[in-house]
């Protein structure tokens, strides 16, 4: 391993790739003819805040509804504008409030958090898994208390959470379970889709998504009450409520989460892809996994029995001590021969603002400061010690697993890592004496 076989292009060498790699597109004529057909059709929006046949949207939103729970074979599909939408609707549908508590992933995107406060509960982080990086069952069981209500779990970079077993401990305690798949569209744990093992899913329709419609989110559940909560609080449920004659109205102050006619349009093309945008993910991560997994000190991507990972993201893992080279100096040397690669994630959430100092709604510290709140949640670091150390030291992650990316580009990725592994003795030796920057020092 220690054969210099070129000099690295952060030593001022030629980078084995000099061109961007290809951006991911999934759009095309479908979605253009399918929104010029919206338009020509002259209705972009048919919702109204009343309860009539138009409270639940124009033709296109009902049209991608059916398509989508016929698709992923669930009883409900309700469209939103945002899968952050979505999480706070399933939040509200699920009954949180003020003085309990919900267990979430400190190492996601924060919504998948903020879904509680918004509420006015407590966001209880539970440690992640060291191998596909969801939520951690055993964790979970740790963090729950007589407080807990609910759990929201992540199925990160494309990976199922270990749904049956976390769906096993919620049942045992009485808790909702909210599954946010925003990463894992197509995803499968047996014959069962992502987003479809909880009691409520969450799907993102972002632009950066497998498939997408700009902004967007679809939520789906085979529970008639909780589908009709999330409806009410999509679309201004307080002014409902009365003429649909519900009586529970616990959470349903709604909110305009409306999802347009042209996305939706969008939507229901893009859902026809699915399948076709999501096996060259599979393929390219198969790929590089077989060709990477020599490499001392570097695991790929763990994929567990039974499940089909969704491939958002190529996560790996990293292990500095082996070749005595820091990660920083690693994704450094990566990206200067033109691999776009990136250390960690997202910090941990709880190392937030809004946590560390417990300032959420109001100048009070609401709710972490509610009377009612009778629980002990903390947010210091060391809380997750496995989050910290996958973010802090260990997690390396590209994006080049996607449609548009060919076996060339991919061919680049590993002559890439084959070149700083041969090479790595000039890293570490620059270290020693100082002529290489020691990246990790930033941090």
């Amino acid at each position: 391993m220690t054969r210099r076989v070129s000099t690295l292009a952060i030593d001022g060498g030629a980078p084995v790739r000099q061109t961007p790699f290809p951006d991911y597109v999934s759009i095309g004529e479908e979605e253009k003819q399918a929104v010029m057909e919206v338009m020509d059709s002259t209705v972009l929006s048919k919702y109204l805040g009343t309860w009539s046949p138009e409270f639940f949207g124009g033709p296109q939103v009902q049209r991608l509804e059916r398509d989508w729970a016929d698709h992923f074979g669930v009883k409900h599909a309700v469209t939103v504008n945002s899968a952050t939408s979505g999480l706070y609707a399933a939040m509200g549908a699920c009954g949180v409030g003020p003085g309990d508590e919900v267990i979430v992933s400190p190492y996601t995107m924060s919504a998948s958090a903020t879904a509680a406060l918004v509420y006015g509960a407590i966001p209880v982080f539970a440690d992640i898994d060291p191998e596909t990086f969801c939520l951690s069952p055993e964790s979970i069981r740790s963090r729950i208390t007589p407080l807990t209500r609910a759990i929201l779990v992540v199925d990160l970079f494309g990976h199922p959470a270990d749904m049956d077993l976390i769906m096993d401990i919620a049942r045992e305690h009485d808790l909702r379970v909210v599954e946010d798949a925003a990463q894992a569209p197509g995803a499968k744990l047996r014959d069962a889709f992502a987003g479809t093992l909880g009691d409520l899913g969450v799907f993102s329709l972002n632009y950066h998504k497998t498939i997408h419609t700009g902004e967007g989110g679809v939520v789906v559940t085979n529970d008639d009450d909780l589908a009709d909560r999330v409806r009410l609080i999509r679309n201004h449920a307080e002014v409902v409520v009365k003429k649909k004659g519900t009586t529970d109205i616990v959470n349903l102050i709604g909110f305009n989460y409306r999802m347009g006619e042209i996305e939706a349009a969008i939507g229901r093309e893009q859902l026809r892809k699915l399948e076709r945008l999501l096996t060259p993910r599979l393929d390219a991560a198969a790929y590089l996994s077989e060709r990477l997994r020599d490499l001392p000190g570097l695991s790929v991507p763990v994929v567990r029995p039974h499940v089909k990972h969704g491939y958002y993201l190529y996560a790996l893992k990293y292990d500095e001590s082996v070749l005595g080279v820091p990660r920083a100096t690693l994704a450094a040397a990566l990206k200067a021969e033109g691999i776009p690669m990136f250390e960690g994630y997202v910090e941990p959430i709880y190392l937030e603002p809004v946590y560390q100092q417990r300032i959420a709604f109001g100048r009070d510290g609401f709710p972490f400061t509610y009377p009612g709140y009778r629980g002990h949640a903390t947010y210091d670091r060391g809380l997750c010690p496995v989050t910290e150390r996958m973010h802090y030291r260990e997690l390396l992650y590209t994006n080049v697993c996607h449609a548009n990316i060919g076996r060339s580009d991919l061919d680049d990725v590993v002559a890439a890592f084959r070149k700083v592994y041969d090479n790595h003795g000039a890293l570490a030796s620059g270290l020693q004496s100082g002529t290489t920057h020691d990246l990790s020092a930033e941090r």
